[in-house]
């Protein structure tokens, strides 16, 4: 299948329900310390717009939190969202090239997540993800003796550098594990997107293929659902959205432009940057009081700020028409 070409256009499911997950950012206050309020209101908003909340994920800076921010993040959410509104977070285990795979400290990890009601998002690591093939597919399995349900998750080195995107091959291995419900595909390429949902609609059809691609939000059309760092800007803007794709709605397709447009610029490199960027839209569109971020954090320049606004404003007139 990989020297087959893709045809797009073969993959295309109008009118079907998207599934939208929301890795929600943290923010901070002007001192730098983490907003509370400001992070309990947008799990909320995020809930109620009727996307997933994700939380300790890249765009919650779930590799740099100390454990009790991580735990804080973990207990404020589900105490938000009460029983019976899922949520995912992610298990960040931190290592060095060359490291084993710490099995011992993921399922520490995934332990604590499942014990606020969250399912574990399985962020990678240099231990889990750059081995041989048939060793990080071990490591997977030996994941899922320690768990129900997980996502997995492929990111690019864009993002960070433990991050590794998987051959097709061990996509393959991943699907045939049942306890892994889905995985978030983070290379900013269509190509091998488009493969992985040829290969999900021929071997398991209920497997999730989640993009994670904020320079193409429309692989949604081809069967992709998404956990996107994107959608966090405006979760309401994309959950309207996904309606009118379900619905059929040609006004689908000018919201989107706006939303990808506003990806375009958010997600230039350097792309860890884009978390400056989220909350300097969020502040644009009165969510936060501060665009501050996690101090370890990569910064936009000030120019931004006034793109932002212009989107955000354009945005809004777009919402009004959708509506």
């Amino acid at each position: 299948m990989p020297d087959t070409p893709v045809d797009p256009l073969q993959l295309i499911r109008p009118r079907r329900k998207i599934e939208g997950i929301t890795a929600v950012l943290l923010p901070f206050t002007d001192e730098l310390a983490v907003d509370w309020p400001s992070f309990r209101s947008l799990v909320e908003w995020t809930a109620e717009s009727g996307l997933t909340p994700a939380v300790n994920m890249d765009t919650g800076y779930g590799n740099l939190l100390d454990d009790a921010t991580r735990q804080e993040v973990l207990r404020v959410t589900a105490d938000v969202l009460g029983s019976g509104k899922r949520f995912v977070a992610g298990t960040f285990v931190i290592d060095r090239p060359g490291d084993a795979f710490a099995l011992d400290a993921y399922a520490s990890r995934i332990d604590e997540v499942q014990s606020f009601g969250g399912t574990p998002v399985i962020c990678q690591s240099y231990g889990l993800a750059h081995q041989a093939d048939d060793v990080v597919a071990a490591n997977y399995r030996q994941i899922a003796e320690r768990c129900d349900r997980f996502i997995a998750f492929e990111l690019g080195d864009c993002f960070a550098p433990f991050g590794k995107i998987y051959t097709l091959d061990l996509y393959r291995e991943l699907m045939a594990i049942p306890q892994c419900v889905g995985a978030k595909h983070s290379s900013l390429h269509r190509e091998p997107e488009w493969r992985r949902l040829v290969l999900r609609n021929e071997v398991r059809p209920d497997f999730k293929v989640y993009t994670g691609n904020d320079l193409a939000i429309d692989m949604v059309v081809y069967g992709s659902d998404y956990l996107l760092g994107l959608s966090c800007f405006a979760p309401d803007a994309f959950a309207l959205r996904d309606k009118l794709w379900a619905a059929g709605d040609n006004r689908w397709h000018e919201l989107n432009d706006v939303l990808q447009h506003l990806g375009f610029l958010a997600f230039r490199n350097p792309v860890p940057a884009y978390k400056h960027s989220a909350a300097m839209f969020l502040q644009a569109r009165g969510r936060l009081n501060s665009s501050e971020t996690h101090p370890k954090s990569a910064r936009r320049t000030e120019a931004d700020r006034e793109l932002l606004l212009q989107i955000a404003t354009t945005l809004d007139k777009a919402l009004e028409l959708a509506s």
